[in-house]
């Protein structure tokens, strides 16, 4: 099926199959894609013992990457190649071992090469973790065919 047949739901779902199979830190922290939709992406990950910091929490660079790649797959719904030109978070509470954290990315804005998205972390209890905010910028290539784009620029 080519990319103008797809709809705009469908395309987000190639683009995001797309790159979680290409994802291999996602795929490491055990983050599964619960949805997605344009402009749109819900990751959750469950709290491990390895992600554990001194103070029995956990550590906040684990948080900031669930944000992040939650970020990363909303902002690639649309098979344009995006990546992040700057993110800031902000800690509210803290996430515990077994504890199973959500982000949910929505696009706030999405004009010429760039975008801003905001990502809400949440809990199972749906107590706020992190508010995390991105800015996208569009990069030469598409999401569903990074291999064949990667090729041609190494010939």
């Amino acid at each position: 099926m080519s990319e103008s047949e797809l709809s705009p739901q469908q395309l987000a779902e190639a683009c995001a199959d797309a790159m979680f199979s290409r994802d291999h830190a996602s795929q490491g922290l055990g983050m599964r894609i619960e949805s997605v939709a344009p402009g749109r992406a819900v990751l959750s990950m469950s709290v491990r013992e390895d992600m554990v910091q001194g103070h029995g929490n956990c550590h906040g660079g684990f948080i900031f990457a669930l944000a992040d790649s939650a970020f990363a797959f909303a902002c690639n719904t649309y098979d344009e190649a995006t990546v992040a030109s700057g993110c800031s978070i902000d800690y509210l509470g803290p996430g515990q071992l077994g504890d199973v954290l959500t982000a949910t990315a929505e696009e706030r804005s999405r004009r010429g090469r760039t975008g801003i998205y905001d990502i809400t972390v949440r809990n199972q209890h749906g107590h706020e973790v992190a508010l995390f905010r991105g800015r996208s910028y569009k990069i030469r290539g598409t999401v569903r065919r990074q291999e064949e784009t990667t090729a041609e620029g190494q010939a």
